[in-house]
């Protein structure tokens, strides 16, 4: 029994260290490893793999906006970054930068990326000349580099993989209408794909994208209450058009300044489906973007036909475009069944010679631990239908788990009480920064996003009249 359960002894316990069974997961379940520079991760062949998914599902809904992939260089020169002055010194403290190549010191200094508006703004200038080329719409799979001091793998790191989108519009209409389009299609996706409710909303003047005009944001719960930014969506206005002379030729016969926006996801989505799902037994993955959505299991697998049955069972669940593994180590069942549930895949079958002969395979769920008997006949809908209830499950358990620690607060005390517990705060802001530095300096939460369409009296500050409402968190 001890050799059954030592895969899962391995964790810390989740409501009593929760930083460390994090630590203890994303490494057991072999998602990543440390790099050798401080700061960096290794993304193991796991991790990649739900990574992968993510970027199936997206592509296929931006293709569908008229987004095209392209590549834009990792360096980037100094001078780009100085033309947008917001920009430069938004991201001053986090550039890496190149000196010295080829043994000797460069003419100018290089920055590796850690955004690509400097870049992409230039070569858009280029490729932007009349009304007929807008609007434009590119998007790259990359990664960047920002100088992190304190890190934690997938949620923060000095370098990390992500896709920035940029667009570019004929008038501010239509890049605001593009923006908030794009939050759109991230929370769908954060939702139907990630199992994870996101609340989306307008960022305040303190946390928008340093360049932009209005950054907007999808916010995520944790499992201890913080806050996670899943993903931006950013109005750029005229700054970066400005800066790098985006301009175009218009039907009526004059030069106009273009309109642009930015946004992107990353690999901390990898981190936010850990931290939403994962529990006392490890990790919990949604079936959409799971490496393997179910795990075949024999019984007694030294009788006659066991493993045949079993791989029969395999290659049709795979005809129909199902991820399935079949275990056939020579590990207990026991074993075998921590350790794929340490692993977070959504469905277990289990089949012996019983089932076989009885035409019946048992099937247990990660999410919530029920098992079920299905007929062997017609296999494959049967664990497509499982598949289907379990990210449904998942997504209403987050949102449940969400909805229930979302409170309001009149005053500091109520904010601090708040957040201390690993709640939401929603609270009423008079719209002066030094209420918002002061809750920050006080509480240690920030304001994650604007709670649109909602109204409260007072500034929980200051008392005086509020403007807005503010869903206030500590984060990641």
């Amino acid at each position: 029994m001890a050799k059954e359960n030592q895969f899962v002894e391995q964790i810390a316990n989740i409501d009593v260290d929760f930083p460390q069974w994090y630590t203890d997961v994303v490494l057991k379940t072999k998602l990543v490893d440390y790099g050798p520079v401080k700061g960096t991760m290794v993304i193991r062949p796991y991790g990649y793999a739900i990574w992968e998914n993510i970027q199936n599902e997206m592509n296929a809904r931006f293709k569908k906006r008229g987004v095209e992939n392209a590549y834009f260089p990792l360096l980037i020169p100094m001078s780009y970054f100085t033309k947008e002055a917001e920009h430069v010194e938004g991201f001053a403290p986090e550039v890496a930068v190149v000196t010295v190549a080829g043994g000797e010191e460069l003419a100018e200094p290089l920055a590796i990326r850690p955004t690509s508006e400097t870049i992409i703004g230039t070569m858009c200038s280029k490729w932007v000349q009349s009304y007929r080329d807008l609007p434009l719409k590119v998007n790259q799979w990359c990664n960047v580099m920002r100088w992190e001091k304190t890190t934690r793998p997938f949620l923060r790191t000095s370098e990390f993989l992500w896709q920035e989108g940029h667009t570019v519009h004929s008038t501010a209409e239509d890049a605001e209408n593009e923006t908030q389009a794009m939050l759109e299609l991230y929370k769908e996706f954060a939702e139907n794909c990630l199992a994870i409710p996101v609340i989306t909303g307008r960022k305040t003047e303190k946390e928008r994208f340093a360049g932009a005009v209005a950054t907007y944001t999808m916010e995520a719960m944790m499992h201890d209450g913080k806050s996670l930014q899943a993903g931006t969506s950013h109005y750029l206005g005229q700054n970066f058009s400005t800066a790098f002379d985006i301009q175009f030729l218009d039907n009526d016969g004059t030069h106009k300044k273009a309109f642009t926006t930015s946004w992107g996801v990353s690999t901390r989505l990898i981190g936010a489906i850990i931290m939403t799902h994962g529990d006392e037994r490890g990790l919990v993955l949604p079936p959409v973007v799971a490496p393997v959505q179910c795990v075949i299991v024999p019984i007694a697998a030294r009788k006659g036909g066991v493993i045949e049955a079993c791989e029969a069972l395999k290659t049709k669940l795979e005809g129909a475009g199902i991820r399935v593994a079949l275990d056939t180590t020579d590990n207990s069942p026991g074993w075998k069944f921590n350790e794929w549930e340490m692993k977070g895949v959504p469905v277990r079958i289990e089949l012996g010679p019983r089932d076989i002969e009885a035409g019946k395979m048992l099937c247990a769920r990660r999410d919530n631990f029920e098992k079920v008997e299905l007929p062997l006949e017609n296999a494959a809908d049967s664990i497509k239908e499982l598949l289907a209830s379990v990210q449904k499950g998942l997504l209403e358990k987050a949102r449940k788990h969400r909805d229930e620690r979302i409170i309001y607060a009149d005053d500091m005390a109520g904010i601090l009480a708040g957040v201390e517990a690993g709640k939401f705060v929603k609270a009423g802001w008079c719209g002066c920064r030094e209420c918002e530095d002061k809750i920050k300096e006080e509480t240690a939460a920030t304001a994650r996003v604007y709670a649109e369409g909602e109204s409260a009296e007072k500034c929980a500050v200051c008392g005086k009249d509020a403007k807005h409402v503010i869903i206030y968190a500590r984060a990641y």
